[in-house]
């Protein structure tokens, strides 16, 4: 396995064009402070370069809240990050200590938003386990649906994409008056609970209707795994692992 050191020494860096993306953004983007340890551990698990979208954000980051806190894209935060932000490493269940035996067979999990839409980096095999896309494209787990879709490019598509406005469109329906408020002073690990849920009619014909209550994480995207198995018999797979041994604060 290449060391830290190897995967960083890299003459085209992508951290100064991820800064350029997030200060010209058209949505807010809070960069938090990346922890050296976390970050030396995930990059040397994941084997990519800081030449990489991945990479840099992993390095360079504790992660990114984007659009008021909508999206929450993993990086290397501290344990005692105020924001609560979960590392990529753990969400994904990386092993302690980097092996090069060890890889996520169903994907990588790196954002969620705040209604528990999953966003995925494919493996090299996704339809062994029975996800849309091919090797090393993104996928996402739609909230509202709870199918998988495929996003047609990788992640350093993906993420610039983001940057450059395209949750506006895509989260078309998903929004409702006022929605900035609520998600803006979430922490990384809380997302929003609807009820009706998201995949009912009625919250498909008026979403401002809802009630909405702040739960962890962890509660949504279990939800949407036991509700796709009640539903038609799904296993929706991993969806990431959360840690909320800390005390509950927003």
């Amino acid at each position: 396995m290449r060391l830290f050191e190897n995967l960083t020494a890299t003459q085209e860096p992508a951290w100064p064009e991820l800064q350029r993306l997030a200060r010209e953004a058209s949505a807010t983007v809070e960069v938090l402070a990346p922890d050296e340890t976390t970050c030396r551990r995930t990059l040397e698990q994941l084997q990519v370069t800081t030449r990489s979208y991945l990479g840099a954000v992993v390095v360079h980051s504790g992660g990114l809240l984007i659009d008021n806190g909508w999206l929450r894209v993993y990086g290397s935060p501290s344990l005692g990050e105020p924001r609560r932000m979960p590392s990529l490493a753990a969400v994904n269940g990386f092993p302690p200590t980097p092996r090069d035996t060890w890889f996520p067979a169903h994907g990588l999990v790196v954002a969620h938003d705040v209604l528990g839409g999953t966003y995925v980096l494919n493996g090299h095999d996704p339809e062994a386990v029975a996800r849309p896309g091919r090797p090393g494209e993104m996928i996402y787990l739609a909230p509202d649906t709870l199918q998988w879709e495929r996003l047609e490019g990788g992640h350093a598509a993906w993420l610039g994409w983001v940057l450059d406005g395209g949750l506006t469109d895509f989260t078309d329906g998903l929004r409702w008056e006022g929605w900035g408020a609520e998600t803006r002073s979430l922490n990384g690990d809380r997302g929003l609970n609807f009820f009706p849920p998201l995949w009912t009619k009625e919250a498909h014909e008026d979403l401002g209707a809802t009630s909405r209550a702040v739960v962890p994480m962890a509660e949504l995207v279990g939800l949407a795994r036991s509700t796709a198995a009640q539903i038609d018999g799904t296993d929706l797979g991993p969806l990431g692992t959360f840690d909320d041994r800390l005390p509950d604060s927003r």
